[in-house]
């Protein structure tokens, strides 16, 4: 038989450690071990064991001096049972020491140990809902407003959100009291453990209703049909949301409705791309104007604005219309820019005398000391 670790080693404290050291390493120990959180793993239920055989030792003033005397051998024989670790919880504050084990799962380890006996018989907020919503680029560029329809909870006019029957109210539930919680005493190889769980009867509302309200069924809300209109702002992304406060998942026990998200999907433009608030387009030139300059339209969201491009003009030239982009969404007194790449067209259909022209053109720039042709010549040979 492996001989044991030495208990302080185990917790990871010095003999010197105070009563409050003891049940914090005890407490991060435990967290860290516990076969709740380490599902099948015969490790961690070992080193559990473990941690919690040397917190019952340590804890203890009588045990935790007779050991610091005479070590594991003070618990050997009859001095303890076997191994002098009794899995007696009985002493334990278990809301305490598992309090935090499970803190980020609906309400805590806590509450199953009855460290926090919440209760759901109150008012709760409903839950958030979210919806789709198509939109043209057009309209995410300028805004504008839908009308949609939706089902929206209301509470019942019958019952008042009670869900009993006019006339009649809510009983509290003979079998919890009312509480919501239910305490449950288990064997386990540590001892009896005792727990709460949620009422099996009331389902954890405290609360029974004996004669339902006819008209919501006892959920004490009623689903109508509402015309909403929903104000799209200017310059909206594609996939960002918009609340409708209180249009949401109906609230229980006359707690507020949660609110709904409106997902906005924004169909995509054939002549503009975005790329925050900036937004990018094309514009096509021949070659004359690319090489003497010229006046040409350019399009933006406003409309076609005119713009003087400069003589010998290069292909992918990108010029910038500032203020001419998307509006910001959260101020659209402000503005991305508008960058607009230039492409030159080479024509592909020339008559002869076109070419010709062209030719006796590239001739003039053929570079005579070098030998190398110039745009022209390589276009027409």
């Amino acid at each position: 038989m492996a001989s044991k670790r030495d208990y302080y080693e185990v917790l990871g404290i010095n003999k010197s450690a105070t009563d409050a050291e003891i049940k914090k390493a005890y407490r991060k120990m435990a967290k860290k071990y516990h076969p709740d959180a380490n599902p099948g793993d015969k490790v961690a239920e070992e080193k559990f064991k473990e941690v919690s055989e040397a917190y019952e030792i340590l804890s203890d003033p009588q045990k935790k001096a007779a050991y610091d005397q005479y070590g594991h051998a003070a618990f050997e024989g009859g001095m303890g049972g076997a191994g002098g670790f009794t899995g007696n919880f009985s002493g334990m504050d278990m809301g305490d020491i598992f309090g935090d084990i499970f803190g980020g799962f609906g309400g805590g380890f806590s509450d199953i140990f009855g460290g926090g006996s919440s209760r759901r018989n109150g008012p709760s907020r409903g839950s958030d809902l979210q919806m789709n919503m198509t939109i043209t680029f057009e309209e995410s560029m300028f805004g504008c407003k839908k009308e949609i329809n939706i089902p929206v909870s209301e509470t019942c006019s019958q019952c008042g959100g009670s869900g009993a029957k006019k006339g009649t109210s809510p009983v509290n539930c003979t079998k919890c009291g009312g509480t919501g919680r239910v305490r449950v005493s288990k064997q386990t190889p540590f001892g009896v453990m005792a727990s709460e769980r949620v009422c099996p009867d009331c389902g954890g509302e405290g609360k029974i209703i004996k004669e339902k309200c006819p008209h919501c069924g006892g959920r004490g809300n009623v689903e109508v049909k509402k015309n909403i209109t929903v104000d799209i702002p200017k310059g909206i992304m594609h996939g960002q949301s918009i609340r409708k406060n209180g249009m949401g998942g109906a609230g229980q026990k006359g707690g507020p409705n949660g609110d709904l998200y409106i997902k906005i999907n924004v169909m995509p433009s054939k002549q503009f791309r975005r790329d925050g608030n900036d937004l990018y387009t094309e514009a096509a030139i021949n070659i004359v104007q690319a090489t003497l300059g010229d006046e040409i339209t350019i399009p933006t969201i406003d409309g076609e604005e005119k713009y003087t491009i400069k003589p010998g003009t290069q292909p992918e030239t990108k010029i910038t219309l500032r203020g001419k982009g998307a509006y910001n969404v959260r101020n659209d007194k402000m503005r991305g820019n508008l960058v607009v790449t230039l492409k030159v067209i080479v024509p592909t259909d020339l008559k002869q005398n076109q070419k010709d022209l062209l030719q006796k053109f590239g001739d003039t720039l053929t570079d005579k000391n070098t030998k190398k042709k110039g745009f022209f010549d390589k276009m027409f040979s």
